[in-house]
């Protein structure tokens, strides 16, 4: 799968999902916005209902009342005196009830603008018959009700009666259709969003199901890959290990076949200088014209030179020395040169290593010198390490070393080792407060035969190259951290556990 297709899958899959998230998201809104809204329109059938009840249970109370009243007038008893009373109790809050629940509809509030003083009036002559009775005058009472039970009030009760109730039912069918359609258009969208979200599912299982597949041949194209990938770095390794020989046996090759020349070029020195004295004391025995008297001793004094004869002399010895001090210098090489070689060629143990024992052993070699400068050593505690003995000794030999070497002049030597443990690494750290290092420096002390700052200690610029080499054959690292004046921090992780494969190894 190339970057572009991969790229563009990651891109229509966001999309998907993306519309798969706002199509759930409009659902969700719509559904609830249509609940809510039919919710509502329910609420306002139930009313019309309610209205309905109200007025017809206010009818009925006009007429419970009406009847009491009939038969309190033909028999007299209180009985039916009570029952009256109590149907006219609840009239007037009935039409209370019934103008409340319509104030909404300004055609309902006409309508009860013409029921009340119908109602009022039809309570009034209620009240009339009765006081006729209570007053022992029953015949008024029972011409009376004849001529008031089809009267105006009666009539107008009637008709407000037959308007409200024709209102509601009107606003009941309205109602009705406007909650139906509602609730069908929830769901209308509850299915299309249904749909929808199967849709959806159906595509991204679908292209999960592509995804799966290009993964899984990928994951089978990349064993194939491994398996050649693991013969040919098996080939490289083994390649570059023989390489690695051959390099190691030309540098001894031609470490000890420059000793040779070496070794002759000493000895003829020597010989050279041996011959300038013979030469130079001729010249002056030549040149002194006087005779040479013996002394006290019976020896004969070293004739003296003229003095251009003198300059000569002076300056064939300087040149011989330079030839001594090169000479010196090309020895100290080849047997840095011989000692990689061999360090090459050992193999590593891995051992269990008392890290602060070691080191402690490393510093107490070196007490005389920093005795001598000043210096204090602290050795923090350290974790236990498996790993290498003599490649520690030699690094962190070195390392203390050179901390020693490269103090600054005038201020008291300080040298601390402290190290930790981290996610199965071992970080050791070696700081000083000596010279320091320019930044610009800090990969070139690391190359072989490379040196930096004031050169005004011995050294070869083999030591840190050396060090080098050691940590990435036990599988660590390194690195240094320093300025100018500052001080540095040589910081060396290694494994915890080596098992004697160093990082650039296979397994």
């Amino acid at each position: 799968m190339t970057a572009d297709v991969a790229r563009k899958r990651r891109f229509w899959q966001i999309v998907l999902l993306s519309a798969g998230l706002l199509v759930l998201v409009a659902i969700s809104a719509a559904s609830v916005i249509l609940v809510n809204q039919a919710r509502k329109d329910s609420g306002w059938v139930v009313h019309t209902v309610e209205v309905e009840n109200q007025l017809a249970t206010l009818l009925l109370e006009i007429r419970r009342a009406e009847s009491a009243a009939r038969a309190y007038l033909l028999n007299g008893q209180e009985q039916f005196l009570r029952e009256h009373e109590a149907a006219v109790a609840v009239i007037l809050p009935g039409v209370d009830k019934l103008a409340a629940a319509t104030s909404d509809n300004p055609v309902q509030v006409e309508n009860m603008k013409r029921l009340r003083p119908a109602v009022m009036e039809r309570l009034a002559e209620f009240a009339r018959a009765v006081n006729y009775v209570k007053q022992n005058d029953t015949p008024s009472a029972v011409a009376m009700l004849p001529q008031t039970g089809a009267g105006p009030a009666v009539q107008a009760i009637a008709e407000a009666g037959r308007a409200i109730r024709l209102e509601e039912e009107k606003l009941f069918g309205e109602r009705t259709q406007t909650a139906d359609r509602t609730q069908q258009l929830a769901s209308l969208v509850t299915v299309i969003g249904s749909g929808l979200v199967v849709l959806l599912a159906a595509v991204s299982i679908f292209l999960v199901r592509r995804s799966s597949d290009a993964r899984d041949d990928a994951e089978a194209k990349l064993r194939d890959n491994n398996l050649n990938l693991e013969s040919a770095v098996q080939e490289r390794t083994a390649d570059l290990r023989e390489a690695n020989e051959e390099i190691q046996r030309f540098a001894y090759i031609v470490s000890h076949d420059l000793r040779s020349p070496l070794v002759n070029i000493m000895g003829f020195t020597s010989e050279l200088e041996e011959l300038r004295g013979d030469i130079f004391r001729r010249i002056a025995t030549l040149a002194n014209n006087d005779p040479v008297v013996p002394d006290t001793d019976g020896n004969l004094p070293e004739p003296a030179l003229p003095p251009e004869d003198k300059q000569l002399s002076s300056d064939f010895s300087e040149a011989l020395g330079f030839i001594k001090s090169s000479i010196g210098k090309m020895d100290r090489l080849i047997n840095a040169i011989l000692n990689l070689t061999r360090e090459g060629r050992r193999e590593f143990k891995p051992v269990r290593i008392d890290t602060r024992e070691l080191i402690e052993t490393i510093v107490s070699t070196v007490a005389h010198q920093a005795a001598e400068t000043e210096t204090a050593i602290h050795v923090e505690p350290l974790p236990e390490i498996v790993s290498d003995r003599l490649a520690l000794e030699q690094i962190f030999g070195n390392l203390i070393d050179n901390a020693l070497k490269y103090l600054r002049d005038g201020v008291p030597g300080e040298i601390r080792v402290k190290g930790r443990t981290k996610m199965g690494f071992v970080i050791f750290e070696v700081m000083d407060n000596g010279r320091g290092i320019d930044p610009k420096d800090h990969q070139r002390i690391f190359d072989l035969f490379r040196r930096a700052g004031t050169q005004d200690r011995p050294g070869q610029g083999i030591g840190l190259a050396h060090v080098r080499a050691l940590v990435r054959r036990l599988g660590g690292t390194m690195s240094v951290s320093s300025e100018l004046g500052h001080g540095s921090t040589f910081t060396v992780t290694l494994p915890a556990r080596w098992t004697g494969k160093s990082r650039n190894e296979t397994a």
